[in-house]
């Protein structure tokens, strides 16, 4: 019964172990679905099961029908012309991250939203080119096209040798590499293996995007200075990269450097223009549009490829080429690269759209997610393009100029059609240093993050210790290696929480219901003779000896040494009896010679286990209290405790091996008659204990309780103690007196109980 009054609640009921509410409260019998079942289910079909099914495919049946034509088409055309403006510099700019032709760049900022158009479940992201993810292709394609001074050595037993030139191979291995990934992401769409994202978390995905934004800045540094730089692709290739920058730093084209230095500053601060006045401005300024134009039409004009000899952008492919098969070969030297990009894609596309569905609040679906880019991946790397994601800023743009839905996606597409097919040569003259600058213009949000160390510290250490080390993996090792770096690293550190998690003792909070960790509070009580102990974690095979130490810590001494020390005594007071140096009285015992010595010499396995066992007092005519002082050398520690309880509400699991630790820690302490209790598990934790025969003679079924309250009454009411008439101010100790005669014999004078509790 619960009676609230004011503020407070009064309850009333009894105190009940797991077995009293089980016996008062019958569990419903309730039948839990087999894999068979699932498999039913699942196999199972319907005509409202298949139209779910084809919804969830092609999510555009469900969006479109209800378009909102008037209020929504002039935002959606607004945001698909910006975008798409966008997403054509873009391209070309990350084709440089991939080292194959600018041109090529356009085709993956076309096709891949043609495919999620009719695929996806995000109505605000822009699917196309990512520079961390053109920066892992990239990498790929260097490692598989030999450099130019063992080109001709390799290409007459490799796979280049079907090609007229390295440019088109790279673009083949670009190509087969995103095949490559999206049949990945799209084999895992399938499966459902969306939770997978569920493994990379916040800190892992800021310290790696910041650390791809470096590898990006450090790879642009050739194209900005002009400089002919080997590509390097193994662990420390960043180093390598900045030292063949600064070693041939005096070949620097002046053109390029003041060029891209100009416009790095001006797209710099219209950006912050941008972003500060966001609210006021109808739309973001284009500074990437303003800036491509001004500056391609200064290149033409002063005619900067023949008078300073920058390097432009070149011939551009009019209209599209036929679609090609992937290389085999490429497919087994690239699997597990491909299968980084498709995670780290899938990641980045899914984050920025979790914020947008979130924002607008309507559903996304990880597996519907992953199957439309894995789609969009195998029919851009079939047109030559190279792998999409989501960018964070064209995504931003598409939704800060208005966009609603997809619509503004596929109008972004026409946009850099109408640059495919028409306009393209108008690009022609553009330096590759403005397009090394606009890359690295889109990168100041990813630097920025570095500011997110500061706040990761003051909440959360081991986020923040995940967010360096990730840093730092992926610098040293390069971004593949460095990713699944991370990966191990981040569960490394869940391992570490739950090995060595924060155990603490806990006591009653202003003599209440409320039981904290003693440490925290000034009004603090701890029951007498009883400790409480609370494990934060699971209880498993790595950390069991963990738990042990900290438990024996918490209570001050180690039951298995008392355990022993107390059959050690046990079996000297037997030699006494049986020797009739030991008389028993009616009150108490007296031990009549003091010239008895007893050998302490090193006992063997067979005398330690013996000394394990279960203390044995029948066979003698009185009962021993082994609080008090024993005479000669008989040495046993005194301890107060004789209750334990055990929280572990936060226990979640334990497995077969952390089972045996525990029940061997249970019966140590129940062997020197310290009552343990443990309260707050699920009854699903029991009733595996239960399955795997954790219960014996010793250790009994009887010992869970509710709540820790319910085992501290249980205590009270065991030692008959008056639970209600306490008064705090009539405290009374529990007192065993005893007085050791001149011939060295021990007589019990009196024991005192007390009838009320205290703290």
């Amino acid at each position: 019964m619960i009676e609230p009054i004011g503020n407070q609640y009064i309850v009333a009921r009894p105190v009940y172990s797991a077995n009293a509410f089980g016996e008062e409260h019958k569990k419903k019998q309730r039948h839990h679905k087999t894999f068979l079942d699932h498999l039913t289910v699942c196999c199972s079909c319907s005509t409202q099961k298949a139209k779910k099914i084809a919804l969830s495919l092609f999510p555009i049946a469900s969006w479109l029908p209800a378009y909102q034509i008037k209020e929504w088409l002039l935002s959606d055309i607004v945001s698909g012309i910006s975008t798409g403006l966008v997403a054509v510099l873009q391209g070309l700019a990350f084709a440089l991250l991939v080292t194959v032709p600018p041109s090529y760049g356009l085709y993956a900022a076309f096709f891949p939203i043609l495919v999620y158009f009719f695929l996806g479940t995000s109505k605000h992201i822009s699917v196309g080119p990512f520079p961390v993810l053109s920066m892992m292709v990239g990498a790929i394609v260097v490692k598989v096209t030999p450099s130019d001074s063992t080109a001709a050595l390799e290409i007459s037993n490799s796979s280049m040798s079907n090609y007229s030139s390295t440019d088109e191979y790279k673009v083949m291995v670009a190509a087969t590499v995103t095949v490559l990934s999206g049949i990945i992401q799209l084999l895992m769409g399938v499966l459902r293996f969306g939770f997978v994202v569920i493994y990379l978390s916040e800190s892992l995905i800021s310290g790696f995007t910041t650390a791809a934004a470096v590898h990006v800045l450090v790879s642009q540094l050739k194209f900005m200075l002009q400089l002919s730089v080997p590509a390097h692709t193994d662990p420390f290739s960043i180093f390598k990269v900045l030292n063949s920058v600064f070693t041939q730093i005096e070949k620097t084209n002046i053109a390029d450097l003041v060029t891209s230095l100009i416009i790095l500053l001006i797209v710099f601060v219209v950006k912050e223009i941008n972003q500060r006045y966001k609210a006021k401005l109808p739309v973001p300024i284009p500074i990437e549009l303003i800036m491509t134009v001004i500056a391609t039409g200064v290149s033409y004009g002063f005619d900067f490829e023949n008078r300073f000899k920058v390097a432009v952008v070149g011939e551009m492919n009019r209209g599209f080429q036929p679609p090609i098969a992937p290389d085999m070969q490429i497919f087994q030297e690239t699997l597990g690269d491909s299968f980084g990009i498709a995670i780290v894609g899938f990641m980045v596309a899914f984050s920025v759209a979790s914020v947008y569905s979130l924002k607008y609040d309507y559903p996304i679906d990880g597996n519907q997610e992953l199957i439309a880019l894995g789609l969009s991946n195998i029919f851009t790397g079939s047109f030559k393009g190279f792998a999409a994601s989501t960018a964070l800023s064209r995504s931003g743009v598409q939704e800060s100029t208005g966009g609603k839905t997809q619509i503004a996606g596929i109008l972004s597409a026409i946009i850099v059609l109408i640059v495919i097919l028409a306009l393209g040569f108008l690009l022609e003259p553009l330096q590759k240093s403005v397009l090394a600058a606009l890359a690295l213009g889109n990168l100041k949000g990813m630097l920025m993050q570095f500011t997110e160390i500061r706040r990761l510290w003051r909440k959360d250490k081991y986020d923040c210790l995940i967010w360096i080390m990730t840093f730092i993996f992926a610098i040293v090792l390069g971004l593949g290696l460095g990713l699944a770096a991370s990966v191990a690293f981040q569960l490394l550190t869940i391992v570490f929480r739950t090995q060595f998690p924060k155990c603490s003792t806990l006591a009653n909070v202003g003599r209440s219901n409320i039981y904290k960790n003693k440490k925290d509070y000034s009004d603090m009580h701890e029951p007498e003779g009883v400790k409480i102990f609370r494990c934060p974690a699971p209880i498993y095979f790595a950390n069991i000896q963990f738990f042990k130490q900290k438990l024996i810590d918490a209570v001050g001494f180690n039951p298995l040494q008392i355990l022993r020390k107390r059959n050690k005594a046990l079996k000297k007071i037997r030699k006494l009896q049986k020797k009739g140096l030991l008389q028993v009285t009616p009150k108490g015992f007296i031990y009549t010679n003091d010239g008895f010595k007893d050998s302490d010499d090193e006992m063997d396995n067979n005398e330690i286990e013996e000394l394990d066992q279960p203390i044995n007092t029948t066979d003698l005519p009185f009962q021993i209290d082994w609080n008090t002082d024993f005479p000669l050398n008989i040495s046993v520690p005194k301890i107060s405790l004789h209750s334990l309880i055990l929280d572990f509400s936060a226990v979640s699991f334990l497995d077969i091996s952390s089972m045996r630790g525990l029940k061997t820690i249970l019966q140590e302490f129940i062997r020197i008659n310290v009552d343990v209790y443990i309260v707050g598990s699920d009854d699903d934790f029991i009733e595996k204990l239960a399955q795997c025969e954790f219960f014996d003679d010793e250790v009994k079924d009887s010992i869970f309780f509710l709540t820790i309250h319910d085992a501290v009454l249980h205590i009270w009411m065991k030692k008959d103690y008056n639970v209600s008439k306490f008064n705090p101010s009539q405290e009374k100790e529990m007192k065993f007196d005893f007085t050791i005669n001149t011939n060295g014999g021990l007589r019990n004078r009196e024991c005192q109980v007390p009838d009320e509790t205290k703290f």
